[in-house]
């Protein structure tokens, strides 16, 4: 290759000299040119060569072979075909004919080298690149001899060449489609290298040859300082860094550049620092927009009474408005360092990070009540609304969350519901009586004294038996006292079970006992600047009637499970059937509990006391019960009347009530009329009295039940339905039917 000549020339010259024939040159010639192709067919390389035509006349047997040629193909013999040189063999890829062809043609015509790069298919039908240098072999006059050439097999390098192109092709691709461009400085020097998309970057056409003084020409003036001490470090020796700086560029705009270097040295000890520049100039203007609106924002929900914070995707905390940190009393920077259990209600903590676990994990929007302690110590209630803000791809970029203060009503809702579970219990254990009817010397006596201590705030201890309207009494003082705009809660002490008075009086907290799942108002809670009535208050246990009288001396409560003092603004009315003075003898009721209680008393006459207001009763109790039954008397037979007054009525003005709505409910007549069946009773058990408390309580749960049913026509459940009129579910209604055997299809054919 190149300006070698091949031996054959040496062998024309030799001939020539020495003046042999013509025969024995011809003869000498050949021999020599089987020696050549000898030494040509151990060449590392194929070789050939060609006649000054162009005509190939010459393989070696490395290519010969690589071509898949027969062993006695004549080019292995240097045998002239006659042709061109690539006229008899398909030797190259259709692709690389023309420049091939262009290249040789170029040689034939001017006689000089050539050189090419070309595929040629091998005998498995594969193509290899293979570098082809084509030399022109001359006689000492300048006579073109023949054409030698060598093909030297380059595929590896050329597959990796194109490789190479590729990956450069596709690195600044990647780098043109992410704005971000490799460079590198030589440690020692001022040699800067970088991309194209670098070059680009700066504003530079690609090729532009980099210097600091050029980099530095686009900096933003109040980055120079900057980056001319990060060039100079990193022209010193091979180092790291990572930092952001502004180009000016020349129409005036702004770019946002960041630039990642790493050191790197090779192994003769030379150091480098190579990395990245990225255009971030979006990303920061996105970022400066997000900034100021953030800005606004915050200044518009420093304005809102409510308390707003934000918060990462991680529950990280981000911003709390200035309502939030007033009312905690700390700064930003103390509440993002503040677990959330350092604001929340102790027995609301676990429940708000429960319900936070949960959005966290789904990304949806949760609402929740929860305490809140303000900065002097006082806990409020806020419903709380967080929502989150995500992305485009769905992923949760900030929760925001807004507490309402719920504090007032709260308050109103426990005060309600505590007002409705007593109006419920009314409904079931209630008289049914609205008025006190009757004019007779005992009553009037009752209704002045009434008249008297109402406007006042003394308690008052109703005494008389059952049935005789005591709880009527205590309402008629409550009406008539500065209290009337104010609750009145009715409390049957003797229908509540043993272990719950204690709570169902004075309310408990959360945790206090076993089923105490939250915190509960008592009675005397719900009743505060109102009155309470305790009726059957003989009937409470001795450790309640210590708390009771403390109520009375202190006007305070505590509630179960609290050691913190509550006052309370309540008029206490009392009543009892049973004799306190026989109990205080056995020990079963407090001497100064009585004392406490029995400030004014009251004594109910019983309905034999007061036989002249039976005839009034009876008109009062027809005319209400004909009202609601649809039904109208003209008469009340002289018999039944005379019936009534003669009967002693041991169950008093309840016992004759319920005799009236059962007539009335029966009568198919506009005359009225009682069975004198009903009444009849054993005088044993009148003197006796041997109804117990609870029997007293069935009947006329009983009766209240029997009257819903009458005004309903049988019907348990809908709007117009016995349950509604009661203000109890429509199971339990069922229950209490079927337990005290009421027959409530009996009710069916009543008609309004």
């Amino acid at each position: 290759m190149g300006d070698e000549r091949m031996p054959l020339s040496s062998q024309y010259d030799a001939d020539r000299l020495d003046g042999v024939n013509a025969v024995g040159a011809s003869e000498k010639r050949l021999s020599i040119e089987a020696r050549l192709r000898a030494v040509a067919n151990v060449i590392p390389g194929h070789v050939w060569y060609a006649t000054p035509s162009g005509a190939l006349v010459f393989l070696n047997s490395r290519s010969a072979d690589y071509l898949g040629l027969p062993k006695d193909h004549p080019l292995r013999f240097g045998i002239d075909l006659g042709g061109a040189w690539d006229s008899h063999i398909p030797l190259l890829h259709p692709d690389d004919h023309e420049d091939t062809r262009k290249v040789w043609s170029n040689c034939l015509r001017t006689g000089s080298a050539g050189e090419v790069t070309f595929r040629v298919r091998n005998t498995e039908g594969e193509y290899r690149w293979f570098l082809s240098r084509a030399e022109p072999l001359r006689a000492n006059d300048g006579t073109l001899v023949c054409w030698i050439g060598v093909n030297l097999d380059i595929d590896k390098q050329k597959r990796a060449e194109l490789e190479f192109r590729r990956s450069k092709a596709h690195l600044a691709n990647a780098q043109r489609l992410s704005h971000t461009g490799s460079v590198g400085m030589e440690a020692g020097t001022n040699r800067i290298f970088w991309s194209e998309e670098a070059a680009r970057i700066y504003g530079y056409a690609p090729g532009t040859e980099p210097t600091p003084d050029l980099i530095l020409q686009r900096v933003h003036p109040e980055d120079v300082d900057l980056l001319r001490r990060v060039l100079e470090r990193a022209g010193q020796g091979g180092s790291d860094f990572d930092f952001e700086h502004r180009l000016l560029m020349p129409d005036g705009s702004i770019k946002h550049i960041r630039s990642l270097a790493h050191a790197l040295r090779d192994s003769d000890g030379s150091e480098e620092s190579v990395g990245a520049i990225m255009d971030i100039t979006e990303r920061r203007v996105a970022e400066q927009r997000l900034q100021q609106q953030e800005t606004e924002l915050r200044q518009v929900l420093d304005l809102v009474p409510q308390l707003i914070a934000v918060f990462g995707p991680a529950r990280e905390r981000l911003y709390a408005n200035r309502t939030s940190l007033d009312y905690f009393g700390m700064t930003l920077d103390e509440w993002r360092d503040t677990r959330t259990g350092g604001v929340a209600h102790p027995n609301d903590d676990e429940r708000l990070l429960s319900h936070w676990d949960l959005a966290n994990t789904s990304g949806s929007a949760f609402e929740i009540e929860v305490r809140f302690r303000r900065n002097d110590g006082v806990y409020r209630w806020f419903l709380i609304r967080c929502n989150p803000v995500r992305d485009d791809q769905g992923q949760v970029l900030r929760w925001y969350g807004a507490c309402t203060d719920i504090e007032d009503r709260k308050r109103a809702e426990e005060r309600l519901h505590q007002e409705n579970a007593a109006l419920r219990e009314e409904l079931n254990q209630a008289s049914m009586f609205e008025e006190i009817v009757g004019s007779s010397e005992p009553l009037r006596k009752v209704l002045s004294q009434i008249n008297k201590l109402a406007p006042s705030d003394s308690t008052v201890l109703i005494l008389g038996q059952t049935g005789t309207g005591k709880e009527l009494i205590a309402r008629a003082i409550h009406k008539r006292s500065k209290r009337a705009g104010r609750s009145f809660i009715g409390v049957n002490c003797a229908a509540i079970p043993t272990s719950l008075i204690a709570s169902e009086l004075f309310g408990h907290e959360k945790g206090a006992f076993t089923g105490a799942t939250q915190r509960r108002l008592g009675r005397f809670e719900a009743a505060s600047g109102g009155t309470i009535f305790l009726d059957e208050v003989g009937d409470l246990p001795q450790d309640i009637q210590i708390a009771l009288l403390r109520v009375l001396q202190e006007r305070e409560i505590e509630r179960i499970g609290s050691d913190r003092s509550i006052p309370v603004d309540v008029r206490v009315l009392a009543a009892t059937h049973r004799d306190l003075d026989k109990l205080v003898a056995e020990g079963k009721f407090r001497q100064d509990l009585l004392y406490r209680l029995n400030v004014v008393p009251i004594t109910m006459p019983s309905l034999r006391e007061r036989a002249a207001d039976i005839p009034i009763l009876v008109e009062y109790f027809i005319a209400r019960y004909g009202k609601k039954m649809g039904k109208k008397f003209q008469t009340i037979e002289k018999k039944t009347l005379n019936t009534l007054q003669d009967y002693q009525w041991p169950g008093n003005v309840r016992e004759l009530q319920n005799v009236i709505e059962r007539a009335v409910t029966l009568s198919d007549s506009d005359t009225f009329a009682v069975d004198e069946a009903w009444l009849k009773r054993d005088p044993s058990e009148v003197v006796r009295s041997s109804v117990t408390p609870n029997d007293v309580l069935q009947a006329h749960e009983k009766e209240v039940i029997e009257a819903a049913l009458v005004q309903s026509h049988g019907r348990i459940s809908g709007p117009a339905g016995a349950a509604a009129k009661l203000g109890v579910p429509d199971s339990t209604l069922e229950g209490k039917i079927k337990r005290l055997g009421i027959d409530k299809y009996r009710f069916k054919s009543q008609t309004v």
